[in-house]
């Protein structure tokens, strides 16, 4: 199976039947045998291209196609979405060679007439790459950002609410781009200095973090689960603004911390870190495969004060009966920050999903709140931009728990200097703070 082929699969499985594009991408590269190595990058580059613009190239698609995308057969026009992805975007493959390329997987895929209507729409489009359309960006600024940036129309239409058009066009161009590949350094067995020159060493280049004084961004990544430095547990992968969170919470070395969602366990290993690898931390997850994957990174970096337990957060009163000076609750949530990182969440999200997703929060955090001691620090936290999932939770919470406050104070907690967090939560976002967008309140039991 060639490199093209091969996208096309994956692409059919992630459009088609909602796999997710990342395991399926990494689950197709290993079972493929291609030819030359380099043929990996144009898989990945056409896979994650042709999901993340599925929405422009549709749009494009439609103006010139009888039928519309959606009246097509499946992989008819999936092999249509990926032959003008490489027209649009890709510079290095010539518009002849990405138009027969789609042809070739026409005949291998449908018949004779879909091989001309393959042949027919692209060539068409080709022709009149000058002539494609988009909605005024003046008198439709949500049609024109949905269209021209692929988003779903209900996504943009509540950035523009919340941030305006301006922000909302950098949000959109900051979530196509590549995501910074951010890592951790594991305290516990280094210094980032140290780690850098190691990396280094290993022909891996690093630039420190401004925001966190463990982070360090890479910015080559050849196979980084094959470095020494890795195997030997100096660091993991972690987002720059995700590394805040515990900070905020501020663990000491004695103290009892409870994670309610803990899985994989980033922000679990750092707070041990934080804590010298002393007290106690419990780390909670409702599947037990991915408690597997705590105890795994706790044991490559060399962590031994983490318990797991398989507890739905939920219920998390009805399993533990001790007071604990912290618990974070990194709740499930759109992800609506993070966007960049998955180029198919955006296709997989409806706008009915927040208010579920709200009401598993808020069911989390006062489940959680009921074992916070007096004085102890509660963490609020998601990956997520959206308000209903941040602060309207926040606000409800405490209008049913009274002894709990947000404590004004945060942002002495948070490892640089800024203004920001004085009304005890703060909200990263990308067109503001060039990072993932990111959300944490501070509560305190009073």
């Amino acid at each position: 199976m060639n490199a093209r082929d091969l996208a096309l699969n994956v692409i059919f499985e992630v459009n088609e039947k909602l796999a997710y594009a990342n395991i399926e991408l990494d689950k197709a590269l290993k079972n493929a045998k291609l030819a030359d190595q380099r043929d990996k990058g144009l898989v990945t580059d056409l896979v994650y291209g042709t999901i993340k613009y599925k929405g422009r190239l549709d749009y494009i698609i439609n103006q010139f196609a009888k039928p519309k995308v959606n009246k097509m057969a499946p992989m008819i026009r999936n092999i249509i979405r990926m032959g003008l992805y490489q027209i649009i975007f890709l510079d290095k493959v010539p518009i002849s060679a990405a138009i027969n390329e789609s042809v070739n997987l026409g005949k291998r895929y449908g018949h004779k007439g879909t091989v001309g209507f393959i042949n027919g729409v692209l060539r068409n489009i080709a022709r009149n790459l000058e002539n494609i359309k988009y909605p005024n960006k003046n008198s439709q600024p949500i049609e024109y950002l949905a269209s021209f940036y692929s988003f779903p129309n209900w996504m943009i239409k509540g950035w523009v609410k919340d941030f305006g058009i301006d922000n909302t066009e950098t949000l959109c161009e900051y979530f196509n781009n590549p995501s910074p590949l951010w890592i951790r350094t594991n305290s516990l067995k280094t210094n980032r200095e140290e780690l850098q020159e190691r990396l280094q060493n290993e022909n891996i280049e690093t630039v420190k973090s401004e925001k966190v004084p463990e982070g360090l961004r890479l910015i080559n990544n050849t196979g980084m689960t094959k470095l020494n430095t890795f195997k030997e547990g100096l660091f993991t992968v972690q987002d720059e603004s995700s590394m805040i969170v515990s900070h905020v919470l501020n663990p000491k070395n004695k103290d009892f911390i409870i994670d309610t969602c803990s899985a994989p366990g980033g922000k679990t290993g750092h707070m041990a870190q934080l804590m010298g690898n002393e007290g106690k931390i419990l780390a909670l997850d409702i599947h037990e495969h991915r408690l597997e994957l705590i105890k795994e990174n706790c044991t490559r970096l060399g962590i031994t004060n983490v318990d797991t337990k398989l507890v739905d957060a939920r219920e998390i009163s009805a399993h533990i009966h001790e007071l604990v000076d912290g618990i974070l609750v990194d709740a499930p949530c759109s992800g609506l920050g993070v966007l960049g990182r998955r180029p198919d969440a955006r296709w997989k999200k409806e706008e009915k999903d927040i208010k579920e997703l709200s009401n598993l929060q808020f069911e989390i955090l006062q489940s959680a709140s009921k074992l916070v001691k007096s004085k102890g620090t509660l963490i609020y936290s998601t990956c997520t931009i959206d308000s209903r999932e941040n602060k309207e939770v926040v606000q409800r919470f405490l209008e049913y728990s009274p002894d709990f406050y947000l404590d004004d104070s945060l942002n002495e907690y948070l490892p640089y200097n800024t203004e920001e967090g004085k009304e005890g939560y703060i909200q990263f976002l990308p067109f503001a703070h060039k990072m993932d967008g990111f959300f944490i309140a501070r509560l305190k039991r009073k």
